[in-house]
């Protein structure tokens, strides 16, 4: 299997069977990684039950405490690079992300990018039910990002994305430090740097019914000096050097697929 749909879960019971549901009826040639950081409302325990219909194709970790959606990524990666798959997506589980478009992220790598974005903010994309206020934080996150970094994407922050394996593979994730809208911005400069091509993808994306937005100050603060810290790495430090991953970065299985813990860092 050559695709596989990471999603980070926190108090997301009451999406994530339905979406796990949802992507298994439209795709036979997606996996899922559940990564789940400890919902006290028991989100690991429902997908424990779809494993059961999903054998072999539905996957979960579970961490203790709430780690952030960085490392949840991070970790995500780490092991899907270990099992050998080729396109490797990230998705939210509050299906502000529309399903069916995992397909259209697929194609486009498939057809030349090596990084594909779900993006609201180029011609065909947009936003459905998003409070006033979001949006302006959103397009204004994104305007600032590419005023102080240069980088030619227009939703930065976006958080439905594919990356192929060569992309992964060339990064020092562990060089990655950003958890919130700075790791999204991150991770898109990175692979900017490294010179992979970046093609955006126009979505829809529509909030949330069910549950509570992630979103707080300590994000938005970290995504506004995350650009700024970005910026001066790489106008005065070497960062090309500092994120490529020239063979330091290793990792090693530590148990067999579908068991709770999968990877290790080195």
């Amino acid at each position: 299997m050559e695709n596989i749909v990471i999603i980070p879960t926190y108090n997301e019971r009451e999406n994530i069977g339905h979406l796990i549901d949802i992507i298994f009826a439209q795709y036979d040639n997606f996996h899922i990684l559940v990564i789940d950081d400890g919902s006290p409302d028991n989100t690991a325990a429902l997908v424990k039950d779809r494993q059961v219909k999903y054998s072999g194709k539905l996957f979960l970790e579970e961490r203790k405490g709430k780690l952030g959606l960085g490392t949840a990524y991070i970790h995500g990666f780490k092991w899907a690079l270990k099992r050998g798959y080729q396109f490797i997506f990230e998705m939210d589980a509050d299906f502000s992300h529309n399903p069916k478009d995992l397909q259209r992220l697929y194609e486009a790598c498939k057809n030349g990018a090596d990084v594909a974005v779900g993006s609201r903010y180029v011609k065909g994309g947009g936003t459905i039910n998003w409070p006033n206020n979001r949006i302006l934080l959103s397009k204004g996150g994104s305007l600032y990002t590419r005023l102080i970094t240069w980088m030619p994407v227009r939703d930065t922050t976006a958080g439905f994305v594919c990356y192929t394996r060569e992309v992964l593979e060339s990064i020092n994730l562990d060089q990655i430090r950003f958890l919130g809208y700075a790791f999204q911005i991150e991770m898109k400069f990175a692979s900017w740097k490294l010179g992979f091509k970046i093609k955006e993808v126009p979505i829809i994306f529509e909030d949330r019914k069910f549950g509570v937005s992630k979103m707080h100050k300590g994000i938005v603060k970290e995504g506004i000096w995350g650009v700024l810290k970005l910026r001066w790495l790489s106008l005065f430090k070497d960062y090309h050097n500092r994120v490529k991953n020239t063979g330091t970065a290793s990792y090693s299985a530590v148990s067999k697929p579908g068991d709770q813990v999968l990877a290790k860092t080195k």
